[in-house]
């Protein structure tokens, strides 16, 4: 069995500069080679994010950095610009995410889970959920106007597999260098291996997709479920 992307327009919404990379950069490049057009929206700064040895205009830097990413795989990228650590579900956070779903115009979603550690990644999902149903509906006014249909929404595998149950496996074998490839332009957060209170992130994006890939009998794989509620599922 295999899924094709092609003709969808598929984005992620993730809270942080690298956090696509982490967890859900091969599907978009699976998309990708399949024909879709794929996108990636990062609502934090990534401000707060230093290594030991403090880096001058952090947020500029990652924002150059998701930037190189994202045209290593050809997709758009689209910055909220919100501050780490004051990440909401609130009225005018909706409102901006609303306006970036209508200029992009997704089919589908990846979300961060509800269940994954870090409380900026709670909140991304609430509002990535929230916004891509709101963004279908005419009464939410925006410059751009509403799409015809909620997009579907995958919520994906939190950091470290802790608290998710895959309810499917999308097999990455073919695009897990790009993937690579993709953190490595994060440099400012690869420094941060050796640091004492922060998890080498390269090691840890090998083990998820080398474990999810084993349980799944490929060689690399991401983890995802489905957004089943009323309105909101669709057959593929």
């Amino acid at each position: 069995m295999k899924l094709c992307f092609g003709r969808e327009r598929v984005m992620a919404v993730v809270a942080h500069p690298d956090d696509a990379e982490l967890l859900c950069a091969g599907t978009l490049a699976r998309a990708k080679a399949d024909g879709a057009s794929v996108g990636i929206c990062v609502l934090c700064r990534g401000d707060k994010g230093q290594p030991a040895k403090s880096v001058a205009h952090l947020a500029a830097v990652r924002k150059r950095e998701t930037a190189a990413a994202a045209e290593l795989l050809g997709a758009g990228v689209y910055f909220a610009g919100f501050a780490d650590g004051t990440l909401t579900d609130n009225p005018r956070i909706r409102k901006v995410l609303t306006q970036i779903y209508r200029e992009f115009r997704p089919t589908l979603v990846l979300a961060h889970s509800d269940e994954d550690y870090h409380p900026d990644h709670r909140a991304a999902s609430q509002l990535a959920e929230a916004a891509s149903w709101f963004s279908a509906s005419s009464g939410h006014k925006s410059p751009s106007p509403a799409l015809e249909l909620p997009p579907a929404l995958w919520w994906i595998d939190t950091v470290g597999m802790s608290r998710f149950q895959p309810g499917f496996y999308i097999d990455i074998s073919d695009y897990a260098e790009l993937k690579e490839r993709m953190l490595a332009c994060h440099r400012s957060q690869l420094s941060r291996a050796k640091d004492a209170n922060f998890t080498a992130v390269a090691d840890l994006m090998r083990l998820q997709y080398r474990t999810r890939g084993a349980q799944a009998g490929v060689a690399a794989a991401e983890a995802f479920q489905i957004h089943d509620a009323l309105k909101r599922t669709r057959a593929w």
